[in-house]
């Protein structure tokens, strides 16, 4: 959201890409955490690891934001942006994997349904959004489009970028629900009291 708002307004333009750096640091400090956790499990460490590739790219992509905001119409910071975008969206893609893969580790039964169900719903979710997303772009560029086709893509192009946000968001406040309510399943199995 961080990002999102950098390369959109101005009124984080004082800060340059500062802000954009230290969101995508933070996840990234986050990932880095766990990677203590449970060393001897494979698939955990496997989606670890991707999600911290991700992180990485996203972080290294994150002036890019900023870039953009100041050049729009310089297409080597458009396409940075792009790449950007959907590295992010594989970063949460990646991370439902790592939430799913931390679960399946810990006591909490219903949890772990929760989290299996959700995570799954999650990548579809993601996974049906860059379809739409590949779709998006080729209807804008391509010049011929067969009239049937031309009646999606006026719709598509009236409705495209708000079916994209939402797309995008629903997956991203289920996998904040999901991170806060595996947080508090091991804060009450460390903290909690003793029967």
């Amino acid at each position: 959201m961080v990002c999102a708002e950098t390369t959109k307004t101005d009124w984080l333009k004082s800060f340059g890409f500062i802000p954009a750096l230290a969101a995508t640091g933070l996840l990234i400090f986050g990932l880095w955490q766990m990677s203590d956790f449970q060393k001897q499990e494979r698939p955990w460490r496997q989606a670890l690891d991707r999600a911290k590739l991700l992180g990485l790219v996203n972080f290294g992509l994150c002036p890019f934001l900023y870039w953009h905001n100041e050049m729009p119409r310089e297409t080597f910071f458009s396409a940075a942006v792009f790449i950007l975008v959907l590295s992010a969206v594989l970063f949460l893609f990646n991370l439902n994997v790592v939430l799913k893969q931390l679960v399946a580790m810990l006591p909490d039964e219903t949890l772990r349904h929760e989290t299996s169900l959700f995570t799954a719903l999650n990548r579809w979710l993601l996974g049906f959004l860059l379809l739409l997303a590949v779709a998006y772009v080729v209807l804008l560029h391509v010049s011929q489009i067969p009239l049937a086709f031309g009646i999606v893509a006026v719709w598509f192009n009236r409705l495209g970028l708000w079916l994209l946000t939402f797309l995008a968001l629903l997956p991203l406040a289920m996998t904040m629900a999901l991170i806060w309510k595996t947080k508090e399943t091991i804060l009450d199995s460390v903290f909690g009291e003793r029967q």
